[in-house]
């Protein structure tokens, strides 16, 4: 047990608090604003004020954890013992405030503050805090949080951490179930004329082997992900697009028996969730439609989250995943850059900046995306199990948990996926590897 007083034990104090002790480093904490309470304790102790009382470890604080809103300020970015660091302050443990910093990048308050957002109204990666100082390929908040741990250890000898180990999530978006099977008269009836307009005959004569049942349907690789999966003991989760079809929203019909057949074959197997589709974020309203319809065809509780196309409007989307059955959302991560958006490899709590209170859903932020590698980023697969081992290394280096985002789509490996089987693969068994170490 840590023992933390602070002059003024407000709601972000209590949740960076809680994040970074108990969530990261796995510590109990307790709470005091009574200096003479305090300076009895024989508890380790950390102070967190203006200045030290006594010969505790102390943390001078910045005014952010004391404020309400979101104020706009110029920040500076230092280096200090080889990490990025801000909000200095002086006669302190560390030239910065640690706790002040993690409640910045975890609480996205940057993206509460006018920004650019890119061509479907997402906050891009380049404009992020974190990648405009160099620091988004880095658990910023955990290497932080590994710096208190040594402190303590030294301030306090005796005292024992927990130990924590490395984890991975394997998560795969259905976008799309399947390339051919269950589209619809209309739609195979116009793609049917593209393919003989463009002399794509090959694609022609594959699409009615699919239909006719002659052939699988290269998109239904729901099958070989479980396997891989059961085979490699991983945690996976599927998240299904159960939206009405729209331009950004051209999922299977959900009344479609064989998808509901295969959502529910998935979710005997293994974990699944909700994907929103893109207009949900206009109306929650079609937001509990569409996990509304999830529920009542696997008669359990849709506890999980991620938007489709990535769409985290925050933090108006969290406050709708609020009002749902949802308790963890996936959603946390950039689409153009691998990294660490909220500059953490652990899940944490949504802090709802508007009225100052951490909330019960949890965020699990994810770090690298298939499309994210190949599209954006124009890597080739060689490049991309390089990419990935490396952010896979930054994880471990602070016992965080590893998630990766692939697509039912994109693990059929072929066409544009052609030799991409090897990246998945060198992925999955890598990661598991180190869950056992």
């Amino acid at each position: 047990m840590l023992l933390v007083y602070t002059h003024n034990l407000t709601p972000r104090v209590k949740y960076v608090f809680r994040q970074i002790i108990i969530q990261i480093l796995n510590v109990e904490i307790s709470f005091t604003q009574e200096k003479n309470f305090f300076l009895n304790s024989k508890l380790p102790k950390i102070s967190y004020t203006h200045s030290q009382l006594k010969d505790e470890l102390f943390f001078q604080s910045h005014s952010i954890l004391f404020e309400k809103g979101v104020i706009e300020r110029k920040i500076n970015v230092f280096t200090y013992d080889n990490l990025s660091c801000f909000f200095s302050v002086e006669n302190s443990t560390f030239p910065f405030d640690p706790f002040g910093a993690s409640f910045f990048m975890l609480s996205r308050y940057e993206e509460c503050l006018p920004h650019i957002k890119d061509e479907f109204g997402r906050f891009e990666a380049k404009e992020s805090f974190a990648f405009r100082h160099g620091f988004l390929e880095k658990p910023i908040v955990d290497l932080w949080a590994q710096k208190l741990k040594l402190e303590i250890k030294k301030k306090y000898q005796s005292f024992n951490f927990p130990k924590k180990n490395f984890q991975y999530i394997n998560s795969i978006d259905v976008d799309n179930a399947y390339l051919y099977s269950e589209k619809g008269i209309v739609r195979t009836l116009g793609a049917t004329i593209i393919d003989l307009l463009s002399f794509n005959y090959s694609n022609f004569f594959k699409r009615f082997k699919v239909i006719f049942g002659f052939e699988k349907d290269p998109y239904d690789t729901f099958s070989k992900i479980i396997a891989l999966g059961k085979e490699y003991n991983l945690h996976t989760i599927f998240f299904f697009l159960l939206g009405d079809y729209e331009q950004l929203d051209k999922s299977i019909s959900f009344s479609s028996k064989k998808f509901q057949a295969q959502i529910k074959s998935v979710n005997d197997n293994t974990f699944i969730g909700i994907h929103p589709s893109f207009k949900s974020l206009s109306s929650n309203q079609i937001l509990f439609k569409e996990i509304d319809r999830l529920q009542q065809l696997i008669h359990e509780e849709v506890i999980n989250s991620r938007q489709h196309y990535l769409k985290l409007d925050f933090p108006n989307m969290y406050k709708g995943l609020l009002k749902t059955s949802v308790k963890n959302d996936y959603s946390m991560g950039f689409v153009s850059m691998p990294g660490f958006r909220s500059g953490t490899s652990n899940s944490y709590y949504f802090y709802d900046l508007d009225l100052e209170v951490e909330t019960e859903l949890k965020i699990h932020p994810f770090m690298v995306m298939d499309v994210t590698l190949k599209n954006y980023l124009d890597l080739n697969p060689s490049d991309s199990s390089l990419y990935i081992k490396k952010i896979i290394s930054e994880v471990k280096n602070v016992n965080g948990t590893f998630i990766s985002i692939w697509h039912n789509q994109s693990l059929h490996f072929e066409g544009d996926w052609l030799e991409w089987d090897s990246v998945y693969k060198n992925m999955i068994k890598h990661a598991s590897s180190l869950t056992n170490e």
